[in-house]
């Protein structure tokens, strides 16, 4: 057994410190994210969605810095992630708009003017939709109607679609809408 770890020593400390190194930036991006959120009164669960997406990107860095530490060639590790790649990009082209509304959740996390309680008013060329936000989601706003009614609407059409912040006191004024 000593003579295993004597003989991959090198490989074995190098992993240690590439997960140390990407555990401790994981952790500030995170307290960083969850500071972003808090200063734009986002939910908790808002900015733990994207420190799951900064986990999921960071063990991708992780696998990849690992092949190298483990000997792997750089020819080979191309070969095999052009290939996953191939059929990653083939399967996400079919679902394209999944990662559209990832993508716009992301956006709207950092950059959306507006939070939770705000009520708006969504100009759509058909119909404009008015509602209270319930919630902002990964792929969907939750939107509460006058009636009571929930609207999902899409994360990548919001930021394509002028939006309205309808004031405190303009709420009760149904005339302007």
């Amino acid at each position: 057994m000593s003579s295993l770890f004597y003989k991959y020593q090198d490989q074995i400390i190098s992993t240690i410190v590439l997960l140390t190194i990407l555990f401790i930036i994981r952790k500030i991006i995170v307290l960083t994210v969850k500071k972003i959120g808090k200063k734009s009164g986002t939910t908790e669960a808002r900015a733990a969605l994207i420190g799951r997406y900064v986990t999921v990107t960071l063990v991708f860095v992780a696998i990849l810095i690992e092949t190298f530490i483990l000997g792997a060639e750089a020819r080979d590790v191309t070969l095999v992630f052009s290939s996953v790649f191939a059929v990653i990009g083939i399967g996400l082209f079919a679902i394209w708009s999944i990662l559209s509304n990832i993508t716009s959740g992301i956006i709207m996390f950092f950059s959306f003017p507006y939070k939770v309680g705000d009520k708006i008013k969504i100009h759509d060329k058909d119909e404009s939709i008015i509602g209270i936000i319930e919630d902002i989601r990964a792929f969907q706003i939750h939107l509460r109607d006058d009636s009571g009614n929930l609207v999902t609407y899409p994360n990548n059409l919001i930021l394509q679609k002028a939006v309205t912040l309808l004031q405190k006191d303009a709420l009760d004024d149904t005339s302007i809408l």
